[in-house]
């Protein structure tokens, strides 16, 4: 096996790895947490949901690109490069039909993260008539190619079954790191036909199951043309450790075919994915309140300070539905080269280099 390959072959894991995290990096201006938690949260939701359900269609790519369990005892290791895809209709969201309190105001279409880089509508946090904060609502990335790696290990088991076996050690990133795991059943259906030995095709059936773990460092400072009367806290210090930790999973159940030729191998699946995304806050992080004397007025102090407790739990809304796919593999001695579309809500492209020993 060339040592060379392998080596550049991570250095592209490690890179992909460090754009999909530095991508979340897009939240560390949040000013929409100035609101209240469950607003603040609710605008979060919104923001980010696109680029969370392209990684989990990511996560759902590249588990196969044969029909063809390994015999007992053959394996492959696998490294894959997917692309999950945001559609156009979910680069917009319009903020006052996502479940925000009266006391946030602004009216008008504003961009997801995958939306286009420019400032939305002018959003106002109220209360009581007095203006706690006030701010445009976030610029999108402009960006709808989410890249997802991963590594896998194929290894045959009796009875015609692959158990296929997914990790990536957790990697630290600038302030955050990133860890993935997952596992998958293949199993032949072709084994029960008769003379399959002869046929040029395999049928089976497929499972999987992953998991990425990701820590985001986030940045939220209170707002410095507003008052602020902290007695308790250094404000330098106290907000420094604000972090969003991300859960992403994904499954994918399929039956699969491919037609199996000397040196290319054509495949496709159809079945169903389902992925889901959990997200909750640490640290502390400055509000601004209302203070009846002197006057009316906004300012920061120890009362405003939120744990990231405070804040309700995420669970992204679930992308579910059918996926259908096709593509081809090329098999020179032991190195296979492959490549696939998925089609799906949100759609998926994936490339992939393995070394294959039946």
């Amino acid at each position: 096996m060339n040592k060379q390959i392998i080596k550049r072959t991570w250095v592209l894991m490690i890179i992909l790895c460090l754009f999909s995290l530095a991508s979340f990096s897009q939240f560390k201006d949040i000013d929409f947490l100035r609101t209240a938690p469950v607003d603040g949260v609710k605008y979060l939701e919104a923001y980010i949901t696109p680029w969370a359900n392209a990684f989990g269609a990511g996560l759902n790519g590249g588990w196969y690109n044969t029909a063809k369990p390994h015999k007992f005892g053959g394996f492959d290791i696998t490294i894959n490069a997917s692309a999950g895809i945001v559609p156009t209709s979910a680069q917009t969201f319009d903020a006052s039909k996502i479940g925000l309190s009266a006391s946030v105001t602004g009216a008008g279409v504003s961009s997801t993260v995958a939306g286009l880089d420019k400032a939305g509508p002018l959003m106002s946090y109220k209360s009581n008539g007095v203006t706690l904060a006030s701010f445009n609502a976030p610029k999108g990335a402009n960006w709808r190619y989410i890249p997802v790696p991963t590594a896998q290990v194929g290894i045959g088991l009796p009875l015609g079954t692959e158990l296929k076996v997914r990790f990536i050690p957790k990697i630290k990133i600038k302030d955050g790191d990133v860890s993935l795991w997952g596992v998958g059943l293949l199993h032949s259906l072709t084994q029960y036909l008769p003379g399959d030995k002869a046929l040029p095709f395999d049928v089976s059936l497929f499972a999987g199951y992953t998991k990425l773990m990701a820590d985001v460092p986030l940045a939220l400072d209170p707002d410095q043309s507003v008052v602020q009367a902290y007695t308790t806290v250094n404000p330098a210090t106290a907000f420094n450790s604000q972090n969003m930790k991300v859960n992403v999973e994904a499954l994918n159940v399929s039956a699969i075919a491919s037609l199996n030729l000397p040196v290319i191998t054509f495949y496709g699946g159809i079945g169903y994915t389902k992925t889901r995304t959990g997200m909750e806050l640490s640290g502390n992080f400055p509000l601004p309140v209302f203070v009846a004397t002197p006057v009316p007025h906004a300012e920061y102090n120890d009362s405003g300070i939120k744990k990231g407790s405070d804040f309700p739990k995420m669970d992204i809304k679930n992308f579910s539905g059918m996926r259908a796919n096709i593509g081809f593999r090329i098999k020179l001695a032991i190195v296979t080269i492959h490549a696939d579309y998925t089609r799906a809500q949100y759609n998926v492209l994936t490339t992939g280099l393995g070394f294959s020993f039946r």
